[in-house]
């Protein structure tokens, strides 16, 4: 085992580099045994300066059992993760394989990268990550090292050594906020979600580009960022926003569960939607429609981005890797009951 040749580069030689045995690789690798956060990171170095990539198909091989894919997601259960979990489910039973999940609490590199490998040491063979995990390993010396592929969904770029299924976020925010200001809205306020999504910033530059076309002068004021995209966080924004003496005449948000904060939380301050309010949702999730008014939305399609990642991971297995790539689903602007134009 000392001498495994992977992609051309032994074990041996990682250690021989990281000062270590060929078993501490071998255990880093497979999250095995106990190593120091220290050694760990050295040989995380090792493998990532010499390109060390372990072989999938004679790990399976060795294995001898079904094949799996692990998905890493927050331990939140929304509407979206709903959507993802129904589409990677169509996939791995449409090819007679298993799906494992991990959730995590924390949004940090350790965090991620201790969860992936607990996945791996379970049987993942592949993983499927969703933000905001799939941000913090973006580029992590532990991904080549153990030596899965992984792919993402959702986010709002493309990702360093992770293939990803998402839409064009910036452009899709630039088109709804065009629809609002179609509707002769001025005072437009905007809430966004934590900072470690990479949606979130491609979200606002699209919502920063729509108001710099039509040549309407970017509030700061008027834009609320939270460390959540959930309901409480947008009855919070709401709360501050409408409490203004100039309070918003809309109101942009970069999730459903935001949106549906909002509104109510300015049914509970007495306006009535859209004639005082317009709001908007984003992912256009079972929430979007069961909310009164129903919301105006941008859609993505949560669960056929899900499949289709879930697909791109399953045909790398047994081909030694996965040639990283991004891949861009069209996005539809849904207009339902939740704005409308501007009273006078």
């Amino acid at each position: 085992m000392a001498r495994r040749r992977e992609n051309g580069v032994t074990i041996r030689a990682v250690a021989e580099r990281a000062g270590v045995s060929a078993m501490t690789v071998s255990n880093v690798i497979n999250g095995a045994g106990r190593a120091s956060a220290t050694t760990v990171a050295t040989v995380q170095a090792a493998i990532a300066e010499l390109g060390y990539v372990p072989n999938l198909a004679a790990r399976r091989l060795a294995k001898a059992r079904a094949t799996t894919v692990g998905l890493i997601y927050s331990n939140r259960r929304t509407p979206f993760l709903d959507a993802v979990l129904v589409g990677s489910l169509r996939a791995t039973n449409a090819n007679g394989l298993q799906l494992i999940l991990r959730d995590g609490d924390g949004v940090t590199l350790d965090e991620a990268e201790r969860i992936a490998q607990e996945l791996v040491r379970s049987g993942a063979d592949a993983l499927l990550l969703i933000p905001p995990f799939a941000e913090q390993l973006s580029g992590s010396a532990i991904l080549p090292a153990l030596g899965v592929p992984f792919a993402a969904i959702a986010t709002g770029t493309p990702l360093s050594g992770i293939s990803t299924v998402r839409i064009d976020n910036q452009a899709a925010m630039e088109a709804l906020t065009r629809r609002v200001i179609a509707d002769g809205h001025r005072r437009i306020a905007y809430v966004a979600g934590p900072d470690h999504y990479s949606v979130v910033a491609a979200r606002l530059d699209g919502f920063y580009a729509a108001l710099q076309d039509a040549g309407l002068r970017v509030d700061d004021s008027l834009i609320v960022e939270h460390s959540a995209f959930d309901h409480a966080s947008g009855m919070a924004a709401a709360q501050a926003l409408l409490a203004r003496p100039d309070r918003p005449t809309a109101i942009l948000c970069s999730s459903d569960d935001l949106a549906a904060g909002v509104i109510a939380q300015a049914g509970q301050m007495g306006l009535t939607l859209p004639h005082d309010l317009s709001v908007t949702g984003f992912d256009d999730t079972i929430l979007a429609s069961r909310v009164w008014p129903p919301l105006t939305v941008i859609r993505q399609p949560v669960e056929d981005m899900a499949f289709r990642a879930t697909q791109c991971l399953i045909g790398a297995l047994g081909k030694g890797g996965m040639r990283v790539s991004d891949e861009i689903f069209d996005h539809q602007l849904v207009q339902r009951a939740s704005i409308a134009p501007v009273s006078t």
